[in-house]
């Protein structure tokens, strides 16, 4: 979540978890009382600093170094260290969960074709908006950090399977899917073919084992042929879908 991509639409919503997390002792007042620029600076810090080192070598003095901010004024806002990662990961979550629950009801509404696609294609764009919480994220979820397995990997990661699961449900109940589909296996492995072909376009590392992108196979290419495979494989044959127009 970076400063420089936070609209002041988007730090309006923000603002409101901060005065949920002032009131369970996360933060204080008098970061509440910020100018949005200097929180966007300090959030931006905390996490680019998780992300280069990991949480466990999270350095007070290096945070307020980034954002430009004393020490000693770090103390006024949060209670320790552990309380300002703290902060940090629960704003990006409850920041990430409301954003992709706008879009929820309008992936579910449309063909499972459609509807994934637009998951896997924005989901990638929101990314790359976000490089900060990306990189933390991508820390946290591929190197392990014990420190943010639960409170941030879990429930993000959890919001996109029920996303995915939703869509595959919807498609069930609009006759897409053949029958006797194992709904919740089939969602479980589709939301994990999502991440590989998401997470390939955004860590070029992850592309390197996966080898999913190269200049003869650009992602609208991945997407159209992931899709396929997809329907293909569980969607109703043409003239069943037929008939059940």
């Amino acid at each position: 979540m970076n400063s420089e991509y936070a609209n002041l639409s988007e730090w309006t919503q923000i603002h409101s978890h901060i005065l949920h997390l002032e009131q369970a002792g996360l933060v204080t007042r008098t970061f509440r009382r910020l100018d949005p620029e200097r929180q966007q600076a300090i959030l931006t810090a905390i996490l680019d600093k998780a992300a280069e080192r990991g949480p466990g070598a999270l350095n007070i003095k290096q945070v307020a170094e980034r954002a430009g901010v004393s020490v000693g004024s770090l103390y006024t806002y949060f209670p320790n260290r552990e309380g300002m990662l703290a902060f940090a990961v629960e704003v990006c979550v409850r920041f990430v969960t409301e954003q992709f629950n706008q879009y929820r009801p309008f992936l579910v509404a449309l063909p499972l074709r459609d509807g994934l696609a637009a998951y896997l294609v924005g989901g990638v764009e929101w990314s790359r908006m976000y490089a900060g919480f990306l990189r933390l994220f991508a820390r946290a979820a591929y190197h392990g950090d014990p420190e943010l397995a639960e409170p941030l990997v879990q429930p993000v990661a959890t919001l996109l399977r029920e996303m995915v699961s939703d869509m595959v449900a919807a498609a069930a109940e609009r006759g897409e899917l053949r029958e006797n589909v194992d709904l919740e296996a089939t969602a479980r492995i589709v939301h994990a073919l999502m991440i590989a072909a998401g997470d390939s376009q955004l860590l070029p590392y992850l592309n390197t084992y996966f080898q999913v992108l190269d200049e003869d196979v650009p992602p609208e290419r991945l997407t159209e042929a992931l899709m396929d495979l997809v329907l293909r494989g569980i969607g109703v044959a043409q003239d069943e879908g037929e008939d059940h127009g």
